[in-house]
């Protein structure tokens, strides 16, 4: 304390830089704007295209446009959303838990509303704290579907499984949460806008 007290007594006496003799201060002007301003676009741009993977997912489900759900099997059509691949989990303590679910109207609606809701939300940068914590229990549910630790199905077959825990479901979580955490609502979407209502402003949560 003594040193210090003296140091600061001494006129034209200043603590040693942190950065060291002769190292000149970084500008923080120009060249933290430029990296801020990179920053928004990336995670924009990582935000709409997210959000293009649940609307492709729920526009596919519901009309089977041919890709993951064949021409005619689509949810306007009779078909289930759920039913194939909840239907098909072959492995996991939860198994007998989504075959239970499997087909069900509730959770046909749950699901498929949570894909469209997360799909708005990413895409107009919308209630990204909310689309980050439903988006986040979809993939973690759908991670347990597929129980990526086992090596091996319930009868006795190769798992396939290439890591025994991170795979996209995971990844998409992660994501979901980064994108709210950064603001990515604000660049290429209507995230400042949002915030400045009323209703948002007294409920943080909205974000």
């Amino acid at each position: 304390m003594a040193v210090h007290d003296h140091l600061h007594r001494r006129r034209g006496v200043r603590p040693a830089s942190p950065h060291g003799a002769g190292t000149a201060p970084v500008p923080a002007g120009p060249v933290t704007a430029a990296a801020i301003g990179t920053r928004g676009y990336v995670f924009a741009g990582l935000r709409l295209l997210t959000g293009f993977v649940f609307l492709w997912a729920f526009l596919d489900k519901t009309f089977g446009l041919g890709y993951a759900t064949p021409s005619g099997k689509g949810w306007i059509e009779g078909g289930s959303p759920t039913r194939g691949f909840l239907g098909g989990v072959a492995v996991g303590p939860m198994e007998s838990v989504f075959h239970g679910w499997a087909g069900a109207a509730w959770a046909d609606w749950l699901f498929m509303l949570g894909l469209l809701g997360i799909a708005i939300a990413l895409l107009a940068g919308i209630g990204l704290r909310l689309a980050a914590v439903g988006g986040s229990v979809m993939m973690a549910l759908m991670w347990a579907a597929e129980w990526p630790p086992a090596r091996h199905l319930s009868d006795g077959s190769p798992s396939m499984s290439t890591n025994p825990f991170v795979d996209y479901h995971l990844i998409y979580a992660v994501v979901l949460v980064a994108l709210a955490a950064a603001g990515a609502g604000a660049t290429w979407g209507l995230g400042r806008a949002w915030a400045r209502l009323p209703f948002v402003d007294r409920n943080r949560w909205l974000l």
